[in-house]
């Protein structure tokens, strides 16, 4: 059984992440600890989700510290020296739900997931009576922002003098990122901040469709900055005083830079994904430091390899992918809460105009091609061979999907989405729509040979 995608395990509640498999999880991740932190975000499927793991976790023998509603990232941070398990579907629709697993702040990697899943196929019993586990009540809430508003005046400096717009989308964020900024002195104005599982005000995958509100809101109005999030508070958008979206990679180059800048190591390593723009490595590179690449929904697997691998002068000093960051020198977990934090630290002091000044942001666009989800491995097959043919004169990389690259430092990335019917295609080019066109076109070639195949 295949549970996990690139964030967890997600899906719809009533079908996929059900009662029963939360039980089942629960009960296969309690052979890993004997003390676990539940929370959960808002949505309406949340609380009976929660309880079928904490059934779970204290049938198997752990015991469960509740959290009740908070950030993935304020779990996270409580599962500090124990282990945690996060009931949140993030950005997905209000009908799904799923759950996400830590351990000492870190979420499971990939043979930790491959193990629950083992075990969840091995339908495991409930242990000896006597050895049941027993529930707690804690509230990190306060420890969390504080910790977080810490950081930043520690790493960057405060926010006097900034004037913000958050919106929370009615998640998890409602509860962390106003008070953080609030507390590190910006003048804060926030949108949908009530916690609302429905999501009523608008969709909870922040998108510059979905932030219209917030985007006209700033324009209008005497704002330096504006930021959005998702459902959870792991991702994080910014758009501009003049309401745009800034690009996901130019936010990533933007901390990228300044950690590298920042770090007294002797080689300071970004950590990012193929998907992630070359404007990254172009401003590590010029900040002193260098970028290593690894699989969507695994960037705590590339900071392990980095580490492993480097001697003591190599430190990671950022991992990101687009829109959700890691900040090691935080905590080794997802956070847009510090993200939103850290870069309004840095506009307050610099200006977000001169924090994009030295970054070339060159044309790039993604675009997601329809593929059931049981067609995406024999098409990704078929492209291996295909995308090379179509364009002899790339360089090519398979590792982490099909990834080209030109001696003009364009390229084009193809993957299969870990949690939705697609495959996705980007590209980066002085002329990236005509790049995008051909390349869609030997996508949906293979997709539908692919198909006919299965026919």
């Amino acid at each position: 059984m295949e549970l996990f995608g690139t964030a967890g395990i997600r899906g719809d509640a009533r079908e996929e992440v059900t009662p029963g498999l939360a039980l089942a999880v629960g009960r296969a991740a309690a052979e890993d600890g004997d003390e676990f932190v539940l929370g959960r975000d808002g949505r309406e499927t949340g609380e009976a989700i929660a309880a079928a793991v904490e059934a779970g976790l204290e049938s198997g023998g752990a015991d469960v510290v509740r959290l009740g509603q908070v950030p993935t990232p304020a779990l996270a941070h409580a599962s500090r020296g124990r282990r945690g398990i996060m009931v949140t579907a993030s950005h997905n629709p209000p009908t799904d739900n799923g759950l996400k697993l830590f351990v000492d702040g870190t979420e499971y990697d990939r043979e930790a997931e491959r193990t629950i899943e083992s075990r969840v196929d091995a339908e495991l019993a409930p242990v000896e009576w006597h050895r049941w586990g027993s529930a707690t009540d804690e509230r990190v809430l306060a420890a969390y922002r504080t910790a977080v508003v810490d950081y930043a005046l520690e790493t960057v400096g405060d926010c006097e003098g900034l004037a913000v717009a958050v919106d929370c989308g009615n998640g998890m964020a409602s509860l962390a990122t106003p008070q953080v900024l609030r507390e590190l002195g910006a003048r804060v104005v926030a949108l949908n901040a009530n916690v609302d599982g429905h999501f009523p005000g608008r969709p909870s995958k922040p998108t510059p469709e979905s932030l219209r509100d917030l985007r006209a809101f700033v324009a209008d109005g005497p704002f330096d900055l504006g930021i959005g999030h998702d459902g959870d508070a792991d991702r994080v958008v910014l758009v501009d005083g003049d309401g745009d979206v800034v690009h996901e990679d130019t936010v990533l180059a933007i901390l990228a830079g300044f950690y590298v800048g920042a770090s007294v190591a002797s080689d300071p390593v970004v950590v990012t994904t193929p998907n992630a723009s070359a404007r990254i490595d172009d401003r590590v590179a010029d900040a002193g430091g260098r970028v290593e690449r690894i699989r969507l929904g695994a960037l705590h697997e590339g900071i392990a390899a980095v580490r492993a691998e480097g001697d003591a002068d190599t430190s990671v000093v950022f991992a990101a992918e687009p829109w959700k960051h890691i900040h090691p020198s935080s905590g080794p977990w997802i956070d847009g809460v510090v993200s939103a934090a850290t870069v309004g630290a840095l506009v307050a002091r610099d200006g977000l105009a001169s924090l994009r000044s030295p970054i070339a942001e060159r044309p790039y666009l993604k675009v997601s091609v329809d593929c059931p989800d049981d067609r995406k491995t024999p098409a990704m097959a078929a492209l291996e061979t295909a995308l090379p043919e179509a364009f002899p004169d790339a360089g090519v990389d398979t590792e982490y999907g099909v990834r080209l690259t030109f001696d003009d430092a364009s390229w084009i990335l193809v993957r299969p989405s870990g949690t939705e019917p697609y495959v996705r295609v980007y590209a980066e080019s002085d002329d990236v729509e005509t790049l995008l066109e051909e390349a869609i076109s030997v996508v949906e070639t293979a997709i539908e040979a692919t198909a006919a195949g299965n026919g």
